[in-house]
Parts: structure tokens; sequence; C-alpha cells
């Protein structure tokens, strides 16, 4: 099979693979190293209206195979500065798609004009940042405010705008329906979940914030758990993310129903070079599996429409 291109509200990519945001975002060059190196898109680093430092360290540990825990505190020079580093990478022809976060509606849609102004495009809207006080999941976590933040940046910009919600809810479903009801083009799931690590001969937790975000490989079945739910209930595409580091991983996501998916923790690990390695193997392995396209395996795992059958029940 040849290049595994896909559709994602109404872009083409070279292929499903994109840099996470968060991860390898800090500079223009380093968006286009991850371009360079076979992402077909790269998530910006979520920016805010103004710098802020981030909490102090320690701010991440390992876990090794299992992933990391880690409580950067949104560090970001602001959207003031970004944009020269976005500049870098669109001079390099690297699509880009830029993460925002606010506090509320009104400063998510500031943000947004003035990050589509850059010429990004899309936005990705972070409502799910399970440690900043004020911000991100404690934003996302109620599906009124959700709806009513994605409305009113759809209504200041001119892109596609995606919501990347979080797993630290009772009902992430509910929150992808008001990301829907709110007009976005795709919901992004997951973000980190919030996790501790309590280090037993200081008798304090490790990070200095206390709670993390906990990623890598110990949070794909949360992943997959929450995009196969939102597949079953949403209209609009979804993007996986959450312990993608292998191509059958990228597969197992594409089966639940993710349209694309970001890679983050692995990038961390390994470097960019995961980007090639990742597209390099999807076509043969798609074939290897019987399918024809990428898009021949999006929701594929799900039980086909049946007027007669009985709903499957969620796991309680």
């Amino acid at each position: 099979m040849a290049a595994v291109e896909v559709e994602l509200a109404g872009i083409r990519w070279r292929n499903p693979f994109l840099l996470a945001s968060g991860i390898w975002g800090e500079s223009g060059e380093s968006l286009k190293g991850a371009y360079a190196a076979g992402a077909a898109g790269v998530v910006t680093k979520s920016i805010g209206a103004e710098p802020r430092l981030g909490y102090p360290n320690p701010t991440v540990e390992s876990y090794g195979a299992w992933g990391m825990l880690n409580a950067m505190g949104l560090p970001n020079p602001g959207i003031g500065e970004y944009p020269r580093e976005i500049a870098v990478a669109r001079a390099a022809g690297v699509p880009l798609i830029g993460s925002v976060f606010a506090g509320d509606a009104e400063g998510f849609a500031e943000l947004g004009a003035q990050m589509a102004a850059t010429g990004v495009l899309a936005l990705e809207l972070n409502l799910s940042c399970p440690h900043a006080k004020g911000l991100g999941s404690e934003v996302g976590s109620d599906p009124e405010e959700v709806e009513a933040v994605v409305r009113a940046v759809v209504r200041a910009v001119r892109i596609p705008v995606f919501a990347k919600i979080t797993p630290n809810s009772v009902d992430p479903v509910a929150l992808g329906l008001a990301a829907e009801r709110g007009g976005a083009a795709a919901v992004t799931a997951i973000n980190t979940v919030r996790g501790l690590a309590v280090d037993v001969q200081l008798r304090r937790p490790v990070l200095a914030n206390g709670l993390g975000g906990l990623s890598g490989p110990a949070v794909k079945p949360v992943g997959l758990a929450v995009v196969w739910q939102l597949y079953r209930s949403l209209r609009i595409p979804i993007v996986g993310v959450g312990g993608i580091s292998t191509v059958d991983d990228a597969i197992e996501y594409a089966l639940a129903g993710a349209r694309a998916v970001e890679v983050g923790t692995a990038v961390a690990f390994d470097g960019v070079r995961v980007f090639g390695t990742l597209a390099r193997g999807l076509g043969g392995r798609l074939d290897a599996l019987g399918f024809a396209s990428w898009e021949a395996a999006v929701g594929a795992a799900h039980p086909p429409p049946s007027a007669d059958a009985t709903p499957v029940p969620d796991a309680e």
C-alpha cells in the first residue's frame, strides 16, 4: 500500500499521525523537525493570553515502559510571542494546528482569533489539562461550559475547531456531544489522566504541584474506551490520543473509531523519528490485516448497525 493519506475536518493529511500538543512544540525548529521526521502535521504547545512560567521542578516522573507523570503547569511565551515560532514552521510548509487555553468562553474566543490569524489550519481547544487551576479540565468538565466555549470560538474564526476533552470526567461522551453542539469540527480524546506519585522517603508528592497527568502506554485502554464511546454517539470525527507508540496502537484507535491520532509520550522517549517508523509501517500492516485503506479500519471494531440488534451495554 502506498502512503496512507487521510481526510480530517476538510483537510487532507499525508498520514494519520499528528504531533500531540505539549511535546516537541517549544519552537518553530522543533515543529519543523517533527514534520520532517514524518508527522502529517503538528499541534503547537497550548498557548495562553500571557506568558506563563509553569510549575517549579520537579515536573516529570518517568515510569519507563508505562509512560510518565507530569505537571508542567502550561508554560508558554504567550500569544504575543509564540506566532514567531509558528512563522518559522509555516515557512517550512508544516501543517499546523494551534492549541489554546483560557479560563472562559470569551478568553478562548479572543485567543482563538489571534491564533487563527497566524495561519494555522485548525485550532485545538485545551479543555482538558488535569492540573492547571482554573483552566483545562476545570473549565472542560462541565458540558454547558464546553458547548459555550466551542460555540464562542467557532463564531470567532473561519477554520476548523477541535475540542480536546478530558478523561477525568464522569461522562466524557456528554463533553463530546456538547462540543458537537457547539460546532466543533472534531473532538480530540484524550488528554492525560490525573495521577499522583509519592516519595516514600520524603513522605511527600514527587511532583512540586502534587497532582499531575499520566500519559503513555498505561493510559491507552482509557483513551480507547473514550474513543469507542464517542464514536457510538458523535457524528463528527474523533482524533485519538493516549499511549500510541506502534502501528498496531494506532490501528486499535482507528478500529475504536478515531479518524486520526496524536503521538506524544512516544516522542518524548524515542524522539521524532517515531513518526517515520509509524508512517512507513502503516500501509503494510493495513494490507496484512485486510484493510484496503485507513478509512476502512475506522470504526471497524464496532458491530454493524442493525434495526434488530440489541445495543451492547457499556461496562459498569
